[in-house]
């Protein structure tokens, strides 16, 4: 460390551009190497401080001289040397203008300093001003220092100009690397730094063409995903994108290619972040996923002799596996990725045997069958023998994960007996797990009982209250197992060795259910009396009183052992443990009392505890709780609680209750209040900037214009020209926008998200993505599908961003409207006026009687005509009046629909009537047509 140090240090303050080469330094430095001994090096040191202590009294010090012994402090600092003094030096030189001593000043601060350290409030101005600064080297050193020292003040104050600086225009991209780093650490320290509204220009970084931004943008951005998913989907589709462009398209630079694997790093991270959100329905979306998915496997058919490669190989092929079984869709693939995984986890390499078994595990979580991943079992349980305990932990996990009905008795087993010479920093959580197991794949009570009682006896000391107490819940309430675990459990308290905890369980269900085997032989009152009795002086205080417990119930079941009860009660009012003595002393009462009505009443029977979710899986998912990633998948199985019923299973489905046992054997009262609150989210929902509450100020003259034609400009302005081109079949309509770079300069990141207020009524698909780099003049595509479901109200949005210097966005409604969807239909006179009789007033008519732009005839037509009504001329007695009858097509079925519109040419006004087959067309079209007629019409 020393060395590395002197030669930084050198390197740092040895030659500058004013020629000074800071000889002291030099000099001080090998005087420290060529001392033979510590007290010589510490008395050169003490010598060495005294000076530097004495030259920082004066008052005629150059940048130079405050450098070098800076320096030399940095230096003794750096051996582990005490230094007290010199930090408000360093902090002078940030400020320096030369670029060595501001160097140098950094580099103090970042040793010297800490997040809290009194002096930092000094440095915040000068860091400022250094990223503020158009000198890059100056923005680094700040960001170096920020990322090292920044704590909860420094980030609030300074993250905005780190964030500038991530998104200028004008930043170097090792400086954007940098930013995106330290905001990054800033937000881990600080989460709320992080507004939301930066959310789209940080994703549109992910598309930047130096690969090193992309890396640590996309690092910053899985953080910020897994904590606000829905403010940053949109990153999803970059993540995808992305990846296709460096798997399949071969755009990469060659900087970044890794022993022949393209930038492994930024395909795992593609990929992982992929993972943080659920998959999507987008068929594009998916098919760029599925087409590199399959190169990705395709890649690693051949196993390459270099072990880095395969190294890197192997990184981006496990990732890919998770992402295909989180998709959870892709049949194909997943067959290729069962036959893979079969043969890592038989693979030679640990970290492979690792990785195989990991990936089998979300597998066997995920897949419906479990078919693939039983033929595997026999190798699978073999990993509990592996030579390395994190292969074990893992191999216990996918045994845990793959059990069913079939196999749960061979693997339940096969845990018992590794569980004897199992680490012990897995033991508890295998006991957790063989519990459940046990619970929810028993046909039989009886083996139930056996393997309840045989896990506790072979691992007592690393059994949870949570186990014991469920095996009691269970025999509560399910009589069936009562008399047996009585019997059972009454042998292991007779034996000599016993463990404490099965004391516990046998002091409950002996006081409980004792009196269904006292007349069974060797299970009479006074045996089940010695037999806790005997155990008594070797338990803890605890169990003690649960055995005090079940001798008052005992006195209340069997009155002819009640002498020796009293006895036990009388001998125990005396010891000195005070709970001990106040349960005795209370219990003995209770047993002399003349009468036994209240002794019958606090011994009654404890009834059946509640049904609620089971306490040793929630524990199970406390111990797996991830400290990294945020999973998007969990080892408890695909079922989520693993208590649904099942052909097979016992009477009363066991993992239903979470209630706790304590010395009064059960612990009663309601869920508490905070409790009652932990599945709401009381967070504050993010603005959704494609929403229709963000439209663009011009949105509307396009928007207007459309909705009567089927193409034209939907928007333009100086840099962009979006058309729009449309063709509605039926229930079927189908968009093709198309975007035309105007500017002089590409336009790069271009992204578009789409947003549909009412799913439930329209069905939105996309079946392509526009380009994400739009050359000068060229043009780009994007065609989505829609499919009404039934008539809606709300147009679906589209929100356009993209990088032209500065991001640049739009958002806008597209004209897709329940009139499109819409076929003119022809009708006489007679044939008009039998189906509006037919259709009758309320709630199939609506009318209203509005102002009007301009009424006239010609215009009038137009516009029913635009809004694919079939115009009925000669129907009705007045000529001014309009009567249409058109056919609204949906996936529910057809709606007819017609109209009459009375115009009044004397006042401007219009009379509007609709009637429909369907009670919610008319409304939606009379609204939708009112808004349209009463404003003026775009050319």
């Amino acid at each position: 460390m020393a060395s590395a140090a002197a030669s930084m240090l050198n390197r740092v303050g040895g030659s500058s551009k004013d020629g000074n080469t800071m000889r002291g330094l030099v000099s001080f430095i090998a005087d420290l190497r060529n001392a033979r001994a510590r007290e010589l090096e510490e008395k050169r040191i003490n010598k060495e401080l005294a000076n530097i202590r004495q030259k920082f009294k004066g008052d005629k010090m150059t940048g130079y001289d405050k450098k070098k012994y800076v320096c030399k402090l940095l230096y003794i600092y750096i051996l582990g040397w005490n230094v007290d003094f010199g930090h408000l030096e360093a902090v002078k030189l940030i400020s320096a203008h030369k670029y060595s001593e501001k160097q140098i000043g950094y580099l103090g601060v970042t040793l010297f300093l800490h997040e809290d350290h009194e002096l930092l409030h000094l440095v915040v101005n000068s860091i400022r001003k250094d990223l503020a600064d158009h000198n890059e080297l100056n923005n680094c050193l700040a960001l170096h220092a920020i990322a090292n020292v920044g704590g909860k003040e420094m980030s609030e104050a300074i993250s905005a100009d780190v964030h500038r600086l991530l998104i200028s225009p004008t930043s170097k991209p090792f400086v954007k690397k940098k930013a995106a780093l330290t905001l990054l650490r800033l937000y881990r320290k600080v989460p709320t730094i992080v507004q939301p509204e930066w959310s789209e220009r940080i994703i549109a970084i992910m598309d930047d063409p130096d690969m090193g931004v992309a890396l640590s943008v996309t690092s910053l951005v899985m953080a910020l995903a897994q904590d606000d998913p829905d403010t940053y989907k949109g990153s999803y589709v970059k993540a995808a994108q992305r990846l296709r462009r460096i798997v399949i398209d071969h755009e990469y630079s060659g900087d970044y290619v890794y022993y022949k694997v393209p930038c492994p790093w930024l395909q795992v991270k593609l990929i992982r972040l992929m993972q943080y959100f659920s998959p999507s329905e987008d068929i594009h979306v998916r098919q760029l996923m599925r087409d590199s998915l399959q190169v990705i496997l395709d890649n690693a058919m051949e196993m390459p002799k270099n072990v880095q490669q395969n190294n890197a190989q192997n990184a981006v092929l496990f990732e890919a596996i998770n992402l295909i079984i989180h998709l959870d869709t892709e049949h194909d693939l997943m067959v290729q990725i069962s036959s893979k995984l079969g043969k890592f986890i038989g693979s030679r390499e640990t970290n492979v045997r690792y990785l195989g078994l990991e990936a089998m595990t979300h597998l066997a979580v995920r897949t419906e069958t479990l078919d693939p991943i039983k033929k595997h079992q026999e190798i699978i349980i073999g990993s509990l023998k592996d030579r390395d305990i994190t292969v074990r932990r893992q191999g216990l996990d996918l045994l845990y994960t793959m059990c069913d009905s079939s196999n749960s008795q061979k693997i339940v087993h096969e845990l018992l007996k590794f569980l004897q010479t199992a680490d012990y920093a897995i033991r508890e959580e295998m006991v957790l797990k063989i519990a459940i197991l046990t619970e929810k794949y028993a046909t039989d009570f009886k083996w139930y009982v056996d393997i309840s009682m045989r896990l506790i006896s072979m691992a007592g000391d690393h059994v949870s209250d949570e186990v014991w107490q469920r095996i009691i819940q269970v025999v509560t309430n399910n009589e069936e197992l009562q008399v047996y675990a009585a019997q059972n459990i009454l042998q292991y308290c007779k034996s000599d060795h016993c463990h404490e905890t099965l004391v516990k369980i046998g002091s409950y269900i002996l006081g409980e259910f004792g009196h269904l085997i006292a007349d069974n032989k060797g299970c009479s009152p006074i045996e089940q009396f010695m037999a806790l009795q005997a155990k008594f002086n070797f338990c803890s205080p605890i169990t003690r009183a649960m055995i005090l417990s079940a001798y008052i119930k005992f006195v209340n079941l069997f009155p002819e052992i009640k002498p020796q009860l009293l006895r036990a009660f009388r001998i125990y009012s005396h010891t000195l443990d005070s709970e001990l003595q106040q349960r005795a002393c209370e219990y003995l009462a209770l047993a002399t009392m003349p009468n036994d009505d209240l002794l019958r009443t606090v011994c009654d029977e404890i009834p059946a505890f509640p049904e609620r979710a089971s306490a040793l899986l929630s524990r199970l998912d406390k111990k797996q709780a991830g400290l990294g990633d945020k999973r998007t998948w969990s080892v408890t199985g695909k079922d989520g609680m693993p208590g649904v019923d099942r052909a097979g299973t016992l009477k009363r489905n066991f993992i239903q209750s979470t209630n706790g046992v304590n010395g009064n054997y059960a612990n009663g009262g309601s869920k508490a209040p905070i409790d009652e609150l932990a599945g709401l989210d009381l967070s504050v929902a993010n603005p959704n900037l494609a929403s229709a509450s963000h439209l663009s100020p011009d949105w509307e003259p396009g928007y207007n214009r459309l909705l009567l034609k089927p193409e034209g400009i939907l928007y333009e302005d100086v840099q962009v020209q979006i058309g729009l081109r449309s063709e509605y079949r039926a229930e079927v309509g189908c968009v093709i926008l198309y975007f035309q770079n105007k500017s002089p300069t590409p336009i790069r990141s271009f992204t578009t998200t789409l947003d549909n207020p009412s799913p439930e009524h329209l069905k939105m698909d996309t079946k392509g993505l526009p380009d994400t780099t739009i050359h000068p003049g060229a043009q780009t595509s994007q065609m989505i599908m829609f499919e009404a479901k039934t008539v809606f109200q709300d147009s679906p949005t589209i929100r356009v961003s993209y990088m032209a210097g500065s991001l640049q966005a739009l958002t806008l409604k597209l004209p897709v409207a329940s009139h499109k969807y819409m076929e003119g239909a022809v009708l006489n006179a007679d044939d008009f006026f039998k189906r509006w009789k037919q259709i009758g007033g309320a709630p199939r008519e609506a009318q209203k009687i509005f102002q009007g732009y301009d009424i006239s005839n010609e215009t009038t037509r137009k516009f029913l005509q635009g809004f694919k009504w079939g115009v009925l001329d000669g129907v009705d007695p007045n000529a001014r009046n309009f009567v249409g009858a058109t056919v609204l097509h949906t996936v529910n079925g057809k709606y007819g629909c017609l109209l009459r519109l009375e115009p009044n040419s004397e006042n401007k006004m219009y009379r509007l009537t609709i009637r429909a087959t369907d009670e919610a067309v008319p409304a939606v079209l009379l609204k939708l047509m009112e808004e349209r007629l009463s404003r003026p019409w775009p050319a």
